[in-house]
């Protein structure tokens, strides 16, 4: 599984409507949410693997929620501790919670509980696939090294931004009310995920 892969997973069909299940938010906001917070979270991720002060504790976190079966995705959901997610989202963006949270609020017009509890219910999943991943890599010398490989690796820009396209036109498709708000979130979105991978990349 690349990361290409894993982003298709955590905004599959599926995967969006037991989300929304779970935050009893619309699924097309969901969607919006979770492409627009990705590259932070994706980049946190990143920075527990590499700091030397949470790179050990990450790591075995990781490979306890590697055992996670996500074969069934909405049977995987339907155990999704909201608490423990939200725990997972304080460890990944540490001091820029708040400041995510806020910034993925204000681009798509969700509020700012509401895309909290969107973060917190993906963020079990998202652990558990970045875990298999990780444990799926061949290389087995460095579990870290692993672990931002399986990151960095196979990132296909231009599928990730297609995602980012829909979200727009689906938004399109919401009522009259919040058109114009809507609109202006999609197009910071589709610029902010471009951005966050950009940095991500370095």
């Amino acid at each position: 599984m690349d990361l290409n892969k894993l982003t298709s997973l955590l905004l599959s069909s599926d995967s969006i409507q037991g989300f929304s299940s779970l935050t009893d938010v619309k699924n097309d906001d969901v969607n919006s949410v979770l492409t627009a917070a990705l590259p932070a979270l994706l980049n946190g991720a990143k920075d527990q693997a590499k700091d030397e002060n949470t790179t050990e504790s990450f790591v075995n976190a990781l490979a306890d929620h590697a055992k996670d079966d996500t074969s069934d995705i909405n049977g995987f959901l339907g155990k999704v501790d909201l608490a423990d997610g939200a725990k997972i989202i304080a460890h990944l963006l540490g001091a820029q919670k708040e400041d995510v949270t806020e910034s993925v609020a204000e681009q798509t017009g969700v509020s700012g509980d509401k895309t909290a509890m969107i973060l917190s219910a993906a963020a079990p999943l998202l652990m558990s696939l970045l875990g298999q991943q990780a444990d799926e890599d061949e290389n087995k010398k460095d579990g870290t090294a692993a672990l931002i490989g399986a990151l960095l690796e196979n990132v296909d820009l231009a599928a990730l931004l297609t995602g980012a396209s829909s979200t727009e036109s689906n938004k399109k498709k919401t009522s009259s009310k919040k058109k114009s708000s809507k609109k202006k979130a999609a197009d910071n979105g589709a610029g902010g995920l471009l951005g966050g991978l950009m940095k991500l990349l370095k």
